[in-house]
């Protein structure tokens, strides 16, 4: 393999790495076009689990059959037939996980520690105050975290 296509390569891994949908097993996958033809890429997930849909619905296979010769489990099938019944190639995409916003940091809190802005107030007696008014226990690094990025939010405004 020349220079130029390894470099092809290794970006396509990151890129795939990136969007979260670079295949962690991809040594697994093990159906015949991804190892005959260049243009299916076990490492491609998102490649890999529409090829699978696309086995069972019009080639017949069963789910598991397509699950363990695409390298994925039964539940992660279903999963992805779901997700590409309801969103289509989006729903084979991976789900942001985590918190998808502050809980305990509310717009009303985060008003509330705004207030404390021009003060030198530290962030454990503003989390102690969160506490005693709205009964919600927030740790100082987090209340410290959300001043900063309030602050940047606010330069930003500015600059535009």
């Amino acid at each position: 393999m020349g220079s130029n296509q390894q470099k092809q390569k290794d970006e396509k891994v990151a890129a795939l790495a990136k969007s979260g949908t670079l295949n962690p097993k991809s040594e697994l996958v093990k159906d015949e076009a991804f190892a005959t033809q260049s243009f299916f890429d076990p490492r491609d997930l998102l490649q890999v689990k529409y090829e699978m849909l696309r086995r069972v619905d019009h080639d017949g296979w069963s789910a598991s059959q397509a699950a363990e010769t695409f390298g994925l489990s039964r539940p992660s099938f279903y999963e992805a037939k779901h997700g590409f019944e309801k969103d289509g190639l989006g729903g084979l995409l991976p789900k942001m996980r985590g918190p998808k916003a502050p809980h305990k940091l509310s717009g009303e809190i985060l008003d509330f520690v705004a207030s404390f802005d021009g003060d030198a107030t530290d962030t454990v007696t503003i989390a102690t105050e969160i506490k005693r008014r709205f009964g919600i226990k927030v740790h100082p690094r987090s209340i410290g975290r959300a001043m900063v990025a309030r602050k940047k939010k606010k330069l930003r405004g500015e600059r535009e």
